[in-house]
């Protein structure tokens, strides 16, 4: 799950990360409480949970005289589809160089990989992709409690020593917090030292119970429903709604539609020996979401029961056509049941896929 700036920020000070003075808003007149902080200027940043928001409109350089009336215009806005609620505000930093840090998990190593650049801001990435060398990187594994000495001079070169008391506060966080991404972008020079100009801190899923966090803020509402009903699912953008039982069938059918030029609207994946109800809730799940013109069933009974699964689509009763690919246990009885109501029931998923494609939203 991604927390916002604000709240990375909260846990980056208390790890010993210098970060800006400011706090966060709710609605435009809070701001004045605000304007005490060093210099004539301010920063008002929107606390959104996607990125490029800078690029977007949401980070705002006003002077105090007009915090409050470019507060207002901010909280009015959208970010990428995404009302803005909450606005960092924060003074504005005299910046004299800007540098690059990141933690993140290196699945193929399973372990820590970490990232350092003597150039950072919103332009990183294509830093990244025209010199490759310019991001040095590092591998370590997360059951060392702090980052090697040697490292850490690979890491920061000819950077001040400060950025590598930073380097160790961040590892800390990372190990903490359970992280899968700790970024500083930029890590800014100033006149008092470092400060974590930006923060961004993605907790594992995973871990959110142990670290105290009850809801994931990133799911969906239809992924909130699917998580309590011990679902697979994840939104998509297209509009072929796909159930499967098995992570690989799932993911098999959504290849296939990609393979096809189609766009897959979600990832369900039932689980195995699901019943009559439980195929139900799926097929409603997934045609409650209005990009999805047709869904596609394919599922394998073995401990799963073909007529269970056909009562299933047809008590679901949903407006959108359902093309339905069923093999297994027993399977003659789940086509009869479907063909009386009107349901397509094709032999292979390699059909299943292509008559979905047809269907016109």
């Amino acid at each position: 799950m991604k927390l916002l700036e604000y709240e990375a920020k909260e846990i980056f000070a208390r790890s010993g990360i210098p970060t800006p003075q400011g706090g966060v808003v709710r609605v435009p007149e809070e701001v004045e409480k605000w304007l005490n902080l060093p210099g004539d200027r301010v920063v008002l940043k929107a606390q959104v949970e996607v990125g490029g928001r800078g690029k977007a409109g949401g980070v705002v350089i006003t002077e105090k005289s007009e915090a409050v009336l470019k507060a207002r215009d901010l909280f009015s806005k959208t970010i990428k589809g995404i009302a803005i609620r909450e606005v960092l505000v924060e003074e504005f930093l005299p910046i004299q160089k800007e540098f690059y840090l990141a933690i993140t998990v290196d699945r193929s190593s399973k372990g820590a990989l970490l990232l350092f650049a003597e150039s950072g801001g919103a332009d990183i990435e294509d830093l990244a992709e025209r010199d490759p060398r310019a991001v040095r990187r590092t591998l370590l594994s997360p059951l060392v409690p702090e980052v090697p000495q040697f490292m850490l001079r690979y890491l920061t070169g000819k950077a001040p020593k400060e950025v590598g008391q930073v380097i160790q506060a961040l590892y800390r966080v990372f190990r903490e917090k359970d992280a899968i991404l700790a970024e500083i972008n930029p890590l800014a020079s100033t006149a008092r030292g470092m400060v974590a100009a930006d923060a961004k801190l993605i907790v594992d899923d995973n871990a959110l119970k142990r670290q105290g966090i009850a809801v994931n803020r990133d799911l969906s509402m239809r992924e909130r429903v699917a998580e309590e009903n011990g679902f697979s699912y994840v939104d998509l953008a297209g509009t072929i709604g796909v159930i499967g039982n098995g992570a690989g069938l799932t993911m098999a059918t959504l290849d296939l539609i990609e393979y096809y030029k189609g766009s897959a609207a979600n990832f369900l994946d039932v689980g195995g020996g699901a019943g009559e109800e439980r195929v139900k809730l799926a097929v409603q799940l997934v045609a409650e979401n209005p990009s999805v013109n047709v869904i596609v069933v394919n599922l394998l009974g073995g401990i799963t029961r073909c007529d269970e699964v056909a009562r299933g689509i047809i008590s679901a009763g949903v407006s959108q056509r359902v093309i339905v690919r069923l093999a297994g246990t027993n399977e003659e009885e789940g086509r009869r049941l479907l063909a009386e109501r009107g349901y397509e029931m094709l032999g292979n998923m390699d059909e299943v896929v292509r008559a979905a494609l047809e269907v016109k939203g």
